[in-house]
């Protein structure tokens, strides 16, 4: 090969591989970035991203998470200059308020007609879809119990009583989804009068509202409180793991709230948007979230985690979805001034 010839291959070589990082270039720079606004846990955060992404890999998740109070609380406040494109994980009740707010881009994803009819807004098109439900449950340290000779709970009315004096925590509802959850629930199952006179009898036993709805349960596994009401997973999850507690589902009922997907109204990536929420109705990211909770959107998704209580689906209680939307900040306000100044100090 003479010396021309050499250095035109090389020459056409070099073109080509330049060809083929500017195409990679172009390719990369095609990739949609999705701003979604979560407030599931953050183990989830990774196997959701993954598994999205490997059926879209034109797509890229950036997550915004916080506990669902935080998120509601900073959606509502970027209404008229929306940054998220897609809500993932958020309670439907928040995500109700939004829709009735103008906030939500009415969509009904590809694989909606497969769901439980409870898991859709009942819109047309849907305002948000759900996910999986999550239930209010008592978690119970039997080891601090044997110590202290303390009886066992089987009702919400037995924890009114004095022997659970400064024994329990509860999540704060102003800031956690299953502490407005909790609260809706007594109100549902009770009624308006008989809840507020039950909440004010519990709070002379609460020893702090927390910022967490996993973190009761955490706290009552570890043996720092008797009593921990809280997050249904969250107390399978621990008690799994070897952690002196039962599982107690009060024979009143139980409060209960749903993760919901929608779409943010003024995304400017609105068929990326458009596809996440398909996918996040399919079945396969219900087998995804199966993992995480004993009851999904899909029913032929079946689920029964380790020490889930066997009972709970069946004492979910009549909870009205948009009237925890609506009523939602009267609630809170109310709970606010009575019960308030027991809430942990808020993490800076």
């Amino acid at each position: 090969m003479t010396v021309f010839a050499t250095m035109r291959r090389a020459a056409v070589l070099g073109g080509m591989a330049l060809a083929a990082i500017a195409l990679s270039g172009v390719a990369f720079a095609h990739k949609t970035k999705l701003t979604v606004y979560t407030a599931i846990e953050n183990e989830q955060l990774e196997p959701f991203k993954k598994g999205f992404e490997a059926d879209n890999p034109t797509i890229e998740i950036a997550w915004v998470r916080d506990s669902t109070g935080v998120m509601t609380a900073k959606l509502i406040a970027e209404k008229d200059n929306p940054r998220a494109d897609v809500i993932w994980g958020l309670a439907a009740s928040s995500v109700g308020l939004m829709a009735g707010m103008g906030m939500i881009e009415p969509y009904t994803p590809a694989n909606a007609a497969a769901l439980k009819p409870i898991f859709k807004s009942g819109k047309n098109p849907e305002t948000w879809v759900g996910m999986d439900a999550f239930l209010a449950v008592v978690c119970f340290n039997t080891a601090e119990a044997d110590k202290n000779k303390k009886p066992k709970p089987t009702s919400w009315a037995d924890l009114v009583k004095p022997e659970y004096k400064d024994s329990i925590v509860m999540p704060n509802p102003a800031s956690s989804g299953t502490g407005y959850l909790t609260i809706a629930g007594w109100l549902t199952i009770m009624g308006e009068d008989a809840g507020w006179k039950f909440m004010d009898a519990l709070h002379q036993n609460v020893s702090q509202y927390l910022h967490s709805g996993s973190a009761p349960c955490v706290q009552a596994a570890k043996g720092e409180r008797l009593i921990g009401i809280g997050f249904d997973m969250r107390g399978a999850t621990e008690k799994t793991k070897g952690a002196p507690i039962d599982l107690i589902v009060p024979k009143e009922g139980l409060g209960w709230e749903m993760e919901a997907t929608a779409i943010v109204k003024g995304t400017k990536n609105l068929d990326a948007a458009k596809k996440l929420a398909d996918w996040a109705s399919s079945l396969k990211a219900n087998e995804l979230y199966g993992k995480y909770y004993a009851i999904v959107a899909n029913p032929t998704v079946k689920s029964m985690p380790p020490n889930y209580p066997a009972d709970g689906e069946k004492l979910m209680a009549k909870v009205d979805v948009d009237w925890m939307a609506k009523n939602r900040d009267r609630i809170l306000a109310e709970w606010t001034k009575r019960y308030d100044g027991k809430s942990a100090p808020k993490a800076k």
